[in-house]
């Protein structure tokens, strides 16, 4: 027998009825499950899209423009590891698959216009060029030290196009031939002297990887002097032409600057025996200054 009173069951019971949902409840719970299945459906995608073996990408990111990324950072991004995939090829993927905001300069994506020169993995690279899988993982990616960041991987390349400027990268020959589609020729033994030289795609990597260039920002820089070797050792460059591109690169900040540690050489996409060129010049110099009498 129940010592309840019937007034206490009559509370009992209708503390025990759930009340009814309103209509505003009703719709956000329909759209928290819509939001749940959509989320799920993404995942399922990712999962699909990274079927195959995949690598952490280690990006640097920098903005000044934008509040909360003054600071320098690092980025992970999950790339796929596929066969023939360049750094440029995960970077580009990176940007278009997680964050539109990753900027960085790429061109012709057939390492000749020297725009991705990269610094991956400690070293002075072309994102064009070098293949995820010959690296070790996480694959990091950085400016090109030595220069002024101006967003992520971009840097500033004034400095640089200046000091190539500065060698006068063009001929100024003595004669120009007298029929008007007649060519300038050149002998077979020089094309091949200089041919290593005219490789040169402006990348900067030689000049980023140059202690001396770091610590002194009026050396000319390899790439620079190397520009200059490609003209001065044409034979179809005119004689005044040569002496004074010759007075260019001797000055205090010229070839006497370089110390031959072999770093530009070591780093150039292009396989220039940039030191070499330098060395060569040097003796240009001495041979110049000599004096018999």
């Amino acid at each position: 027998m129940s010592t309840q009173t019937p007034e206490t069951e009559t509370e009992t019971e209708s503390e025990t009825e759930q009340p009814a949902s309103s209509p505003h409840q009703e719709r956000r719970l329909a759209e928290k499950r819509e939001r749940a299945e959509r989320e799920a459906a993404e995942e399922a995608a990712d999962a699909t899209k990274f079927d195959g073996e995949t690598l952490e990408l280690k990006v640097f990111r920098y903005d000044p423009e934008i509040e909360g990324k003054e600071e320098p950072r690092f980025d992970s991004f999950t790339v796929p590891k596929e066969q023939g995939m360049t750094v440029l090829d995960a970077l580009i993927f990176a940007r278009d698959e997680y964050d539109s905001s990753l900027t960085f300069r790429h061109s012709c994506r057939q390492a000749v216009c020297g725009s991705d020169a990269f610094f991956v993995n400690g070293q002075q690279r072309l994102g064009c060029q070098t293949q995820i899988s010959e690296l070790d993982t996480p694959v990091r990616v950085e400016p090109l030290p030595h220069q002024d960041v101006v967003k992520d991987l971009v840097v500033e390349m004034d400095h640089f196009y200046d000091q190539m400027e500065t060698a006068q990268p063009f001929f100024d020959p003595d004669d120009l031939p007298e029929g008007e589609l007649e060519e300038q020729r050149q002998s077979r033994e020089n094309r091949e002297k200089i041919k290593l030289s005219t490789r040169c795609i402006w990348c900067g990597a030689c000049m980023s990887s140059c202690n001396i260039a770091a610590g002194d920002n009026k050396y000319l820089g390899p790439a620079a002097i190397n520009k200059a070797y490609r003209f001065y050792m044409d034979e179809r460059e005119g004689e005044q032409k040569r002496q004074e591109r010759l007075e260019i690169i001797e000055q205090e900040h010229g070839v006497w600057r370089c110390q031959t540690q072999f770093s530009c050489t070591n780093v150039c996409p292009k396989d220039i025996p940039l030191t070499e060129h330098i060395q060569e010049l040097k003796r240009e110099a001495v041979k110049q200054n000599l004096k018999f009498w």
